[in-house]
């Protein structure tokens, strides 16, 4: 199956789910910026239950293309996202095996959305060592023939139609707060490491 996705922060299960499940993906920059999507936000576990990070940008016109959109680096929200991921993770099994991958992210300053969240992509992959061929838009197009068009499916307005299993899956604060399915990969990374990619492979889009 060939896909289409949108860029987006630190991906959630089902959006890698759907990546580690394709034959091949497009990642689509080239569409208008959206409000209130995945384009510059994730959800993790914090110690109170879900917890959004989402990374302020420079707005300078409506409908600007995803690819244009710029990080507002006047903010420190790399220094508080950093500092969020570690107060929630720090205990989990795993966050110390990864740490040394993501903190630099954390640490230089990107100028472009989608820039950042592609380097932040390619690395979960090669953590998790997926090797599906993705490709990046170079123009827009409302229809892609022949792939599945996941862009507007897997998007905070709407439930994930799939079922996040949490046997086997564990999460730090989950005897405190419960199981919520569907966070940013990083918390099932986090929390099993190479073991949760394997979870992926049960999981259809």
């Amino acid at each position: 199956m060939k896909i289409v996705l949108n860029s987006v922060y630190l991906g959630n299960i089902q959006y890698y789910a759907a990546i580690k499940n394709a034959d091949e993906v497009i990642i689509e920059v080239c569409d208008h910026y959206e409000k209130q999507s995945y384009r510059n936000r994730c959800e993790i576990y914090g110690a109170n239950g879900l917890l959004k990070l989402i990374i302020p940008l420079e707005r300078r016109g409506k409908r600007m293309p995803v690819k244009t959109v710029k990080l507002d680096n006047d903010q420190k929200w790399r220094h508080e996202h950093w500092r969020s991921l570690a107060s929630a993770y720090r205990s989990s099994p795993y966050f110390e095996y990864y740490e040394d991958h993501f903190e630099p992210f954390y640490k230089k300053e990107h100028i472009y959305l989608s820039e950042f969240n592609q380097l932040l992509q390619e690395k979960i992959l090669q953590l998790l060592q997926i090797d599906t061929p993705i490709t990046y838009s170079t123009e827009y197009h409302k229809k892609y023939e022949g792939y599945v068009d996941l862009r507007e499916k897997i998007h905070p307005r709407h439930k994930p139609e799939v079922q996040i299993p949490k046997e086997g899956y564990m999460q730090v604060f989950d005897a405190k707060c419960g199981f919520i399915p569907n966070l940013s990969i990083v918390d099932l990374m986090f929390n099993e490491g190479p073991r949760g990619v394997t979870l992926l492979n049960h999981i259809t889009t």
